[in-house]
């Protein structure tokens, strides 16, 4: 075959009210660790927990994740907080059982509640409404999984070429 590499990026979508729980988060921060140095002391340890949890909150809440498909296989890495990287899976295309959008009928019975097989499921789309996103059924270490990934046209015409009899178009 020929060598190739295609790289895609897909941030996810913040979450509603999120912005609100962190300014709250912040605030009560705040108020605790005023208590803590007009008050009592014993005001500080929430205060300081508080903060604490905010930047755990912040790194992971944003969430993204980088598809790497090069020469038949297929690497999905979470990026936590624009900051730290994560490889979650390492796939080898040639173990794909079928790659269709979500309500092709190619992947009916691997759906949660009307499909007759149960897999486990690992999502890693954008929640963006205007984006389809494609699930994957595919081995990994001996067991079948089921990726919902938000594929690039580029990605799905180059999985078709190898594997035309696996790849579903929306």
């Amino acid at each position: 075959m020929y060598d190739y590499r295609i790289v895609e990026q897909v941030s996810r979508k913040k979450k509603h009210m999120s912005g609100a729980l962190r300014k709250v988060m912040v605030i009560f921060a705040a108020i605790f660790v005023l208590m803590g140095i007009t008050i009592s002391q014993a005001f500080m340890l929430p205060g300081f927990l508080l903060a604490l949890l905010y930047f755990a909150y912040d790194i992971f809440s944003q969430r993204d994740y980088e598809y790497i498909m090069e020469n038949g296989q297929l690497t999905i890495d979470v990026i936590y907080g624009k900051k730290y990287r994560k490889t979650a899976h390492v796939l080898k295309l040639e173990e794909m059982e079928v790659t269709a959008p979500h309500y092709h009928e190619k992947v009916a019975k691997y759906k949660k509640n009307t499909g007759t097989e149960k897999l486990k499921k690992y999502d890693y789309t954008s929640y963006e409404d205007d984006v389809p996103y494609y699930t994957m059924i595919i081995q990994e270490d001996g067991r079948k999984i089921k990726l919902l990934l938000d594929l690039t046209e580029e990605m799905l015409h180059t999985m078709k070429t190898q594997f035309p009899e696996r790849v579903y178009f929306a």
